[in-house]
């Protein structure tokens, strides 16, 4: 066989022919698709390595560990921005206007790293408010127990943004514009996909950590700790009738939303802090946008009403204000009122009778909706032993009861409020009777 037919073979079979002498043998057998092979697995196999080389280098960014902390720190705090001030602020309860470019922003923000969908959201939540401590609440600790809203908040939220009555009902005025369609709610699982992409791309494997961050901190840290511990433990400055509570008095790491229990005394109100020593972060960023012309302020809680002491006669004013700031005159009878009545029974009351007095001001003060059965037996003893407290209690719930009536009008309600503040002075306990001495002076105009 000739040089150019043993080329020709090879080339055809990859078998080649070596001549020794006059006698001819096969080489070892190698075919066209073996080498073809050989070198795709070769690029594979450096592709692969290019690929991990640059996963393990930090993506493009290539951050310190320091860097990938703050950065996360960031990526989180604004999404939690986006929650507390576009969906929770603008869109659930109107107590802001937003620029269209922040709130296209916030509502792209919060599809690509939570996958929320605006409309299921607001709806959701204004059910909550609707429906507060019922077992139609989509999220209550005190109906479905801590350990499930803490740990199973979001399911709990999948669950009531599933129903379509629900959506109908409170998903009102929220975005339905081609992207909200046909983009943010029919593919949700688009935009996480997205920024699963971007952070492997910028952090490369960190970017994974970031991202799984990302994907749990509004579940753990909105729908399980502010519904949970927000219904469940802490303090509160104003006994609203649902089981609100502040979990911290500095609203820095969830955005102001520790402020849980204002907010539900106040729930238009643009502003969650109420005392001078709490703080709102989420409000912080509200006056930015503000003075940058991004925001226009709504609605914020009342401010307190004036007490003009030579006022003596209850009028329309004197109605109007008292029940405008009627969280701050509750929250004023149980300090000045109720405080110091418990002060003297207690004082004055012998050692067997003292135990019976712990944590009585809380069952004094709390709505009776909220009292199960074993609190309320409890504060029915202290009501027969301690007349003096069953007398400024009865007169709490008459005073509630001064504005909780429907379709009132207001000469009614000064009538009734005339009475109650007569009858308080006839009372023979002196805080209740500077308590409405104090509360005829209530005015709307400045002293």
């Amino acid at each position: 066989m000739g040089k150019r037919g043993t080329d020709l073979l090879f080339l055809l079979t990859g078998f080649q022919v070596i001549h020794e002498g006059s006698l001819c043998r096969w080489a070892c057998p190698v075919t066209v698709v073996d080498c073809l092979l050989s070198i795709i697995l070769s690029d594979e196999t450096k592709m692969i390595e290019a690929i991990l080389n640059f996963l393990g280098a930090g993506g493009i960014a290539q951050l310190s560990i320091g860097a990938l902390l703050l950065t996360g720190l960031v990526l989180t705090q604004v999404t939690i921005a986006g929650v507390t001030i576009y969906l929770h602020r603008h869109q659930a309860h109107r107590a802001l206007d937003l620029h269209p470019v922040v709130a296209h922003f916030f509502r792209f923000w919060l599809w690509i790293t939570t996958g929320m969908v605006t409309r299921e959201w607001v709806a959701v939540h204004r059910k909550h408010h609707a429906k507060c401590e019922t077992a139609e609440d989509p999220h209550s600790p005190q109906v479905q127990g801590i350990s499930k809203v803490l740990w199973q908040g979001s399911e709990l939220y999948r669950q009531e943004a599933g129903n379509r009555e629900t959506l109908e009902s409170y998903g009102h005025l929220t975005p339905d514009d081609w992207l909200e369609r046909h983009v943010y709610a029919r593919f949700p699982w688009l935009g996480i996909t997205l920024m699963l992409l971007l952070d492997i791309m910028l952090f490369g494997a960190a970017g994974l950590v970031l991202w799984a961050v990302q994907m749990v901190w509004i579940p753990f840290w909105a729908a399980g700790v502010i519904n949970g511990v927000g219904h469940y433990l802490c303090y509160r400055n104003y006994e609203t009738a649902d089981a609100s509570r502040n979990i911290l008095p500095l609203g820095l790491f969830i955005g102001g939303e520790e402020l849980h229990s204002n907010h539900h005394a106040f729930p238009a109100s643009a502003r969650f802090s109420s005392k001078r020593w709490e703080f709102d972060l989420g409000w912080i960023y509200i006056r930015l946008l503000t003075l940058l012309g991004l925001a226009k302020i709504k609605r914020l809680a009342p401010r307190r009403a004036v007490i003009l002491e030579r006022k003596q006669g209850i009028d329309l004013e004197t109605v109007q204000a008292v029940v405008r700031n009627r969280m701050y005159v509750m929250a004023s009878y149980a300090r000045d009122v109720i405080r110091p009545v418990l002060r003297q029974e207690r004082r004055q009351c012998n050692s067997s009778c003292k135990p019976m007095l712990r944590r009585a001001r809380t069952l004094l003060t709390r709505d009776a909706s909220l009292i199960n059965e074993r609190a309320r037996m409890r504060l029915d003893q202290i009501l027969a032993r301690f007349n003096n407290l069953k007398i400024v209690y009865q007169y709490r719930q008459q005073l509630q009861s001064v504005w909780a009536g429907k379709a009132v009008s207001q000469e009614m309600l000064r009538k009734s409020l005339q009475e109650w503040c007569q009858q308080a002075e006839e009372s023979g306990i002196t805080a209740l009777q500077e308590f409405s001495r104090h509360l005829r002076g209530f005015s709307l105009q400045p002293a």
